[in-house]
C-alpha cells in the first residue's frame, strides 16, 4: 500500500474516487438538463445538505453533464459577509463570457447581440465593478431594458434576454451557484424572480444551486412560489451499503480490500458522511502495512487518531475560529445538550438567559452558516459531528466562561 497510490483525497469539493449513493440526484439533473434544452418546462434544482456531504462535488458532476449536453455553463461560488460580493458582481464576469460565446460563429444572431446590449444596460445601471476595475463592453446599451436600477426587475430582463439568445443559437445555458445561502434576501428574491420569468417562457436557461438547509425556508420566505419553481434534493450522509462502496471500490481496483470489520468501524465513527469517509480511508490506507492487501479493523481504529486530529485542525477549527466569544458560548451550550436538534429555549436556559436575549446570537450563527433550524424552534449544527469537536475543545462548560 504505497502512499503515492492512495486513492482517497479528502478536500473541499475534491471529487471522491467513487461517487456512491448519488445516482438518483444525477439522473434527475440529467433529465432536467435535457428537458430545458428541448424547450420543456422543468424545475431548476437546488441541492440542500450539511457541510461535508458532497454538494460541491455533485455540482461539479452536473457541470460535466451539462457541458456534455452542449450547454454554455458557468460555476460560481457565493461568499459569506467578510468576502461578500453583490450578486451582480458575482454574476457579471461569468455572464459576460457566456454572452460573448453566444456571439461567436459565422451566423449573426440578433438575439445574441440584443442580449449583449441588455447586459450593457444592466451593468451600467447598477455601476458594477470587479474590484477596482469597472466592466466595459464596446457596444451600445439597450435603452429601456434592464436599466431601471431595480435588481429584481433588471435581472429578470437580463435572464430572459440570455435565454432568448441561447434559444436562437440552438443551445442552452446552465448557471451553477454554490453556497446560495450567502445571498441576502433581496438577491435571492431577484434570482428566483429571474428564473421564474425564464421558466414561464420555456427558455433554455436553468439554475442549479446548492446550499445549507436553511436555504429552503429562506427561498420560501423570499418568494412564495419558490417551492414550485425549484426541486430541493436532500444530500445527506450515505447509507451503510453506499458508504462501504465508497471505501471499498477505490482500493479494490488497486488489489486491496477493507475487512468487513474495518468498514463497520469507519462507518460507525463517520456516520456515513462522505468527507469523513475520505479522511478515514486516506489515513487507514497510509497506516496499513505495505506488504498487506487487507486494511484491517486495527488500521481503521489507528486511523481515527490521525483523522480526528486533522479534522480538528482544519475542518472544525477554521469554523470555530470565526466565532465571537459569545457565539462560542452558544454553540458549546448546544453541543452540551446532545447531538439531536435542540429547542431554542433549552439553549437559552443552559446559558442562563431569556430566549429573547440570545436570539441575536442565534441569528448571527445562522447567517454564518454554523447552525440552522430544521423545525420551528429547533436548532442544529450545519457541520456534522461538530458537537464532538466542541466537547473536545471545551471539555468543561460554564455559561460564565469567556472562550
Amino acid at each position: 500500500m504505497d502512499r503515492a497510490r492512495n486513492p482517497f483525497s479528502p478536500g473541499a469539493g475534491t471529487p471522491p474516487p467513487e461517487l456512491a449513493g448519488r445516482s438518483g440526484i444525477l439522473e434527475d439533473a440529467m433529465v432536467a438538463l435535457k428537458r430545458v434544452k428541448n424547450g420543456r418546462a422543468e424545475k431548476s434544482m437546488i441541492l440542500v445538505g450539511l457541510r461535508g456531504v458532497g454538494k460541491t462535488v455533485l455540482l461539479g458532476e452536473i457541470q460535466h453533464l451539462a457541458e456534455a449536453e452542449g450547454y454554455k455553463v458557468t460555476f460560481i461560488e457565493a461568499h459569506e459577509s467578510r468576502q461578500k460580493k453583490t450578486l451582480p458582481e458575482l454574476l457579471m464576469p461569468h455572464l459576460r463570457r457566456i454572452l460573448f460565446d453566444l456571439n461567436r460563429g459565422d451566423n449573426v444572431s440578433e438575439k445574441a447581440k440584443k442580449a449583449l446590449r441588455v447586459f450593457k444596460s444592466f451593468i451600467s445601471a447598477l455601476k458594477i465593478k470587479a474590484g477596482d476595475m469597472e466592466f466595459s463592453i464596446d457596444i451600445d446599451a439597450e435603452t429601456g431594458e434592464a436599466d431601471s436600477g431595480d435588481l429584481e426587475v433588471d435581472l429578470a430582463t437580463l435572464f430572459v434576454a440570455i435565454g432568448e439568445a441561447a434559444k436562437d443559437r440552438a443551445t442552452a445555458v446552465a448557471i451553477i451557484i454554490d453556497e446560495l445561502q450567502y445571498l441576502d434576501e433581496k438577491e435571492l428574491s431577484a434570482m428566483i424572480m429571474a428564473v421564474h420569468r425564464v421558466s414561464q417562457r420555456s427558455l433554455p436557461l436553468i439554475l442549479i444551486g446548492a446550499g445549507l438547509p436553511q436555504l429552503v425556508g429562506k427561498a420560501g420566505n423570499s418568494k412564495s412560489y419558490a417551492e414550485r419553481l425549484f426541486s430541493y434534493p436532500i444530500v445527506g450522509a450515505l447509507a451503510k451499503e453506499d458508504a462501504r462502496i465508497a471505501l471499498q471500490a477505490p482500493v479494490k481496483e488497486l488489489g486491496v480490500n477493507f475487512s468487513l470489520d474495518a468498514l463497520d468501524e469507519i462507518y460507525n465513527i463517520t456516520k456515513g458522511y462522505p468527507y469523513f469517509l475520505q479522511e478515514w480511508g486516506y489515513h487507514a490506507w497510509n497506516i496499513a502495512a505495505n506488504d498487506s492487501s487487507i486494511i484491517s479493523v486495527d488500521d481503521a481504529k489507528n486511523a481515527s487518531q490521525l483523522s480526528i486530529a486533522n479534522l480538528d485542525k482544519n475542518f472544525f477549527r477554521v469554523r470555530f475560529d470565526r466565532l465571537t466569544p459569545n457565539e462560542r458560548k452558544y454553540v458549546r451550550a448546544l453541543a452540551e445538550l446532545g447531538r439531536k436538534p435542540q429547542r431554542s429555549g433549552d439553549i437559552a436556559n443552559k446559558l442562563g438567559k431569556a430566549v429573547e436575549q440570545v436570539a441575536p446570537l442565534r441569528a448571527q450563527l445562522i447567517n454564518k452558516g454554523m447552525i440552522y433550524s430544521p423545525a420551528h424552534g429547533d436548532i442544529a449544527f450545519t457541520v456534522p459531528l461538530f458537537e464532538e469537536f466542541l466537547m473536545r475543545e471545551i471539555p468543561v462548560f460554564s455559561a460564565k466562561d469567556t472562550y
